[in-house]
């Protein structure tokens, strides 16, 4: 009996411990562009240095209304990973190999990260698109969200 408390006790500490354990996070970035005729630059990008958004953060009210002053040199990452993609569109119009060849290296870096301990843990994606006669922006962005243990 004293064996299964003792032993109950040591499962209880080991499980708390684990769920005190702390994530970090990393962000994945696909920029891809939508633009007619084949103009226009694509990637896949993932900084290699942090930054701690309080360095640059301010709090605005009715009773303190002070602008953020914050040094844009000091939030600019220039230590990160940039892997080419390939356009959406050609001169031809829109080219599915070329979504097919992005899908091939997304995967592999989704799959590289997950061997290196990362889980995906979320998918957001937005698009400014083509909006009319004028409008020659527009890109596919999609944010990959993964997550492990803190080591």
């Amino acid at each position: 009996m004293k064996k299964l408390v003792v032993t109950l006790i040591l499962f209880v500490f080991v499980s708390l411990s684990a769920v005190a354990q702390k994530y970090e996070y990393k962000v994945i970035t696909s920029v891809e562009s939508i633009i007619p005729s084949g103009l226009g630059r694509s990637r896949l990008i993932s900084s290699n240095d942090e930054r701690n958004y309080k360095d640059f953060t301010s709090v605005r009210s009715e009773e303190g209304d002070k602008r953020n002053k914050s040094d844009r040199s000091k939030i600019r990452v220039k230590n990160f990973e940039e892997t080419k993609l390939l356009n959406f569109f050609n001169i031809g119009g829109i080219r599915f190999q070329n979504i097919v060849a992005n899908d091939a290296v997304i995967t592999s870096k989704i799959n590289t990260m997950v061997e290196e301990g990362w889980d995906l843990a979320f998918v957001n994606s937005g698009v400014e698109s083509y909006g009319g006669k004028g409008d020659k922006n527009g890109i596919f962005i999609t944010r990959y969200i993964f997550k492990r243990l803190k080591q």
